[in-house]
């Protein structure tokens, strides 16, 4: 999915987000807000969003000092989503159709988006998710193609949603126990996406390979993939794709099977799926 001239106002205003998050001064919001603004004529409608977000994110690090701007935000999300745990995992308890509400929980997580304009409350959004209907719904054709997959590839999002993963894939490595799960995260720091420090002894890699995939950008690039995770990509059953950035990289890919897990929270990707901002979608292209 190339970018927009709405994508380019919104990565740019991203860094006022970045600097309010942060709680910085005047001055040094005024300094972000220069520097990002110089970013603007490099970025390309030709490129995904997450590409073009990308530079402008690692300046703003870079002229912080800080080699994780989000760190301490992230570390924030997991506990908040690891308070919620157990209500999730009552939710799903209580199902009559576990795998679907399985499947809803992970796309829960997926309102801890930081480079997101709509903002939702995460207590809330946990309770009305898992009673919505997806607005696109594949998930039997997930169910089916899972029955038949031995190796899958799952791509993370940002930092909380982690906790909502573990609930899916140990649900997944319940029911179906041969089944092999690769979790890729960012290969560095952006925004408040996860990656491999963010998940040093966590619970999920009792039920997946946490894969560092060597991409940077806030969404997976296929060309920047390493080449161990490129090797698991190309050789997956099926890909379980996390959260917005994901979808603006791959939507177009014609070669894998990819399953789209996301909550929408903006207008482009809601045109791009003819859908309206705050569905839930679970589609396969």
């Amino acid at each position: 999915m190339n970018s927009t001239p709405e994508c380019i106002t919104c990565i740019f205003n991203q860094a006022l987000r970045v600097a309010k998050e942060l709680d910085l001064d005047e001055k040094k919001t005024k300094e972000i807000l220069d520097l990002s603004a110089k970013m603007l004529p490099k970025m390309s409608l030709a490129l995904t969003p997450p590409q073009n977000a990308t530079p402008m994110y690692q300046n703003i690090a870079k002229h912080l000092g800080l080699s994780d701007l989000y760190k301490d935000v992230k570390l924030k999300s997991i506990k908040k989503a690891k308070e919620l745990e157990p209500y999730a995992r009552e939710i799903l308890n209580n199902s009559t159709d576990k795998f679907l509400t399985a499947t809803k929980i992970a796309v829960v997580g997926n309102v801890i988006d930081l480079a997101s304009k709509v903002r939702f409350d995460l207590n809330k959004e946990l309770e009305k998710v898992t009673k919505s209907s997806f607005s696109i719904d594949d998930s039997k054709k997930l169910h089916e193609k899972l029955k038949k997959s031995k190796n899958i590839v799952y791509l993370a999002d940002n930092a909380g949603e982690n906790v909502f993963d573990l609930i899916f894939i140990e649900f997944l490595k319940n029911e179906f126990k041969e089944l092999k799960i690769y979790y890729f995260v960012r290969s560095a720091p952006i925004i408040n996406d996860l990656t491999p420090d963010d998940l040093k002894d966590d619970e999920l890699s009792k039920f997946a390979t946490i894969v560092d995939s060597g991409v940077k950008t806030p969404g997976i690039i296929y060309e920047d993939l390493n080449k161990e995770a490129k090797k698991l990509f190309d050789n997956s059953d099926l890909i379980i794709s996390k959260g917005m950035g994901n979808y603006e990289c791959l939507s177009n890919s014609k070669t894998f099977p990819i399953f789209f897990l996301l909550k929408i929270k903006c207008a482009v990707v809601a045109n791009s799926l003819n859908e309206q901002i705050g569905a839930i979608i679970c589609k396969k292209i």
